[in-house]
């Protein structure tokens, strides 16, 4: 009888170690983490022990996240009011950026509107180039990471050349596209490819439903 034929009777007698209790402490294995030899019973503890540790750890990442969550979901409410309360354009575009800038934390703030009807002499209804047109249009949903157009990003100013991640929120009235949101930030890692979406999405949405009211 070699090894496996030992695993395979176990496997196929569960109940043989629960008649043969006293093999827990008579046979003995080696300390997980030393080299002593420790009884069965002691091995189980440890593993228990182990597994314990990690599933503690994933409830506080749990926990952790649910924070966040809840966190990012009142700063979003607050955003909807501040929306709601708004009058008109400039209030709304008030609105917009003081919220960005001082309850989200975003230091960079660009907002363009094309297709629109009504015109403002504010840059959000300047001119922008087919390029960045198409670009908005193939965004299924917000783009998160370096900023690769070199207009989109000048939209900041002179804060253009230290920006090191962007994030790109279409809008839209149903399937069309009429402007861009732009989020960004000197650190690089603000916004990144991997982050989630569904915030900035819903964020984008509020943004369109309230600049299209304004504007009719």
């Amino acid at each position: 009888m070699n090894a496996d034929d030992v695993v395979r009777y176990l496997r196929e007698h569960p109940d043989f170690l629960a008649h043969h209790g006293e093999l827990f402490t008579e046979l003995t294995v080696p300390h997980p983490h030393g080299g002593q030899a420790i009884s069965l019973a002691e091995r189980q503890l440890h593993a228990l022990r182990e597994k314990i540790r990690q599933l503690e750890g994933k409830l506080a990442e749990l926990i952790r996240f649910g924070e966040e969550n809840d966190e990012i979901s009142d700063k979003v409410h607050r955003f909807s009011l501040a929306l709601l309360e708004a009058s008109d354009y400039e209030s709304l575009r008030h609105a917009l950026f003081h919220n960005m800038r001082e309850d989200f934390a975003v230091p960079q703030v660009a907002l363009r509107i094309w297709n629109s009807v009504i015109r403002h002499d504010s840059d959000d209804f300047a001119e922008v180039s087919e390029a960045v047109r198409f670009l908005a249009g193939d965004l299924h949903q917000p783009y998160c990471g370096a900023p690769g157009n070199i207009e989109v990003v000048g939209w900041f100013g002179e804060a253009a050349p230290h920006v090191r991640s962007v994030a790109l929120v279409p809008l839209r009235r149903q399937t069309q596209v009429i402007g861009l949101l732009v989020l960004g930030s000197e650190e690089a890692e603000r916004f990144y490819a991997e982050m989630g979406t569904l915030y900035l999405g819903r964020i984008g949405e509020l943004v369109s439903t309230a600049v299209l009211r304004q504007l009719g």
